[in-house]
């Protein structure tokens, strides 16, 4: 067994209560930057009405991220938040799901919507839209235009009554639906999950 000579033992140094507010106060502030900066990264938003059902439902609330667009365009089939033209500064903003991009053509025919001619597969509608709301026509989107439509084709106020968006008026991607708890899930998965 070994021992420790006296002259060679230094006692472990207790915390001072100086230290531990030290701690305690970087630990305040640790929280407070995370914070601040999750709240200057996304926003929380309310699903009001039922335009975009069956993916969410009234009452569900979304987490949306302000900094995905730096990095990248909006893509086809992602869900965003935006405010509409002709909206008033104090107006909230909406959501909905992006069919058509900048240069596109889009043909709006019995209630499904074409791309360039081409038949836009959409499994996350639950019902076709009926000729009363869908009715045929043809939108050519522009260099900074995008086309969003609801979910919920029959019952949503969208780019068929408010025209193209364009791209500054974007708030952000819908990434997280994190209420109600027991529908939590990534939106990304939602778009290719039947619910």
């Amino acid at each position: 067994m070994t021992t420790i000579a006296a002259d060679n033992y230094k006692p472990r140094p207790r915390l001072s209560q100086r230290s531990a507010w030290i701690d305690l106060i970087e630990t305040v502030v640790l929280i407070v930057v995370v914070y601040a900066l999750v709240n200057l990264a996304t926003i929380r938003f309310f699903i009001d009405g039922p335009s975009m059902q069956p993916t969410f439902e009234p009452g569900q609330f979304v987490l949306v991220s302000r900094v995905h667009y730096l990095f990248g365009e909006p893509q086809r089939g992602e869900i965003v938040v935006f405010n509409a033209p002709g909206s008033r500064p104090n107006d909230p903003p909406l959501i909905k799901r992006l069919v058509g991009l900048p240069g596109e053509t889009l043909a709006l025919r019995g209630g499904q919507v074409y791309i360039d001619g081409v038949l836009l597969e959409e499994p996350y509608l639950r019902e076709a839209c009926t000729p009363a709301r869908c009715s045929d026509r043809i939108v050519e989107l522009g260099e900074d235009e995008y086309f969003l439509m609801g979910d919920n084709r029959n019952n949503s106020r969208d780019s068929r009554a408010f025209g193209a968006v364009t791209r500054d008026r974007i708030v952000g991607e819908a990434i997280l639906r994190y209420l109600p708890l027991d529908r939590l899930g990534l939106v990304k998965a939602l778009n290719s999950a039947a619910e």
